[in-house]
């Protein structure tokens, strides 16, 4: 009988063992080491590691030293990583595209009524990375994006042709508005981005804003021009597997510090935008101001020429009808 009862006893041990071990997720982002990110990522981990009672434990992996932002997302897809916040890898489904679609949006209002909850970008991403077995937990608004150049601005407010060669992500929408813009596009990894503007192969950048210049091309930028020229949205992404290997209760509290973390970061991206921006000024960058004419023109001359281009290559049909309902919530 005390053989029996001790065999049980070890039995439900065993059994409740595994729930009462610690999970330890893995979450890549994209910036270095105390960047605005950086920190807030770090304080959403502490909250996750609180709501749990250290059961959930995030490990912060800054600077894409999990592997760039499409590696991670595809090793994500399979459990390879846990979690990340990033922009949207457009390799696995050129449909992501619509995530950094030029001029979608013109002003924070407009930027959280597509891409905050309820958004018709958001539902239509969290569909996206769902085919992906990713669960996407929250959307991290960043800025409106930008040109850096190495050099003063020619005719910046214009659409005409400048001459001016700029590195663009390899992502088909960039190319386009860059060139619709006036500039010569040239499609460079992000790892080369900042010795092709210091070595001349190009004079400038477009595809970040003044947060991404600030954080890694600040030493090579001397114009800022803010063009409004996309609106830029990072998503903390877990895997299916990571995710439904946490107990129920880890589950619901990881989602609700996920709402907390995207909540407070609406609160505050706009002004982290205008002090990005004076950073920049702050070591000697002229920061060139549009007018609203301007900028009109620039998003009239993208959505004419750039967005039936978009729409063919992510799906008429399908991008279309997401546009719509982004137009009816403007």
């Amino acid at each position: 009988m005390k053989h029996y009862l001790f065999t049980a006893a070890t039995a439900a041990l065993l059994a409740l063992g595994p729930m009462a071990q610690a999970q330890d997720l893995k979450l890549s982002h994209v910036r270095p080491q105390d960047a605005t990110i950086d920190v807030e990522v770090r304080a959403f981990a502490a909250a996750v590691a609180a709501a749990t009672a250290d059961k959930v434990k995030i490990e912060i992996f800054p600077a894409s030293a999990l592997g760039d932002y499409t590696t991670v997302q595809e090793r994500i897809s399979v459990g390879a990583i846990d979690m990340a916040v990033q922009p949207a890898g457009t390799a696995a489904d050129r449909r992501m595209q619509i995530a950094s679609f030029p001029y979608l949006a013109e002003n924070w209002a407009q930027a959280r009524a597509v891409y905050g909850p309820g958004g018709a970008v958001r539902e239509a991403m969290a569909e996206l990375y769902a085919a992906q077995d990713i669960t996407m937990l929250a959307a991290y608004p960043v800025y409106f994006g930008g040109i850096a150049l190495n050099r003063d601005a020619v005719t910046p407010g214009s659409t005409e042709p400048n001459g001016i060669k700029v590195r663009v992500p390899g992502i088909k929408s960039f190319q386009l508005t860059g060139e619709a813009l006036g500039y010569i596009p040239a499609p460079i990894p992000f790892s080369e981005a900042f010795t092709a503007v210091q070595t001349g192969v190009v004079e400038g950048v477009i595809g970040s804003g003044a947060e991404g210049y600030y954080a890694s091309f600040r030493d090579v930028t001397k114009t800022y021009i803010p063009a409004n020229t996309h609106f830029e949205v990072w998503f903390m992404i877990i895997s299916n597997e990571s995710l439904s290997n946490l107990a129920e209760a880890d589950q619901a509290a990881l989602r609700a510090e996920a709402e907390a973390f995207e909540a407070k970061r609406w609160d505050v991206a706009e002004a982290d935008q205008a002090a990005n921006e004076q950073k920049l000024v702050d070591l000697g960058a002229t920061r060139v101001a549009l007018s609203d004419e301007e900028l009109a023109a620039m998003s009239a001359k993208v959505r004419e020429t750039v967005w039936p281009q978009i729409l063919e290559d992510i799906g008429a049909d399908w991008g279309q009808a997401i546009l719509d309902k982004v137009a009816a919530a403007n």
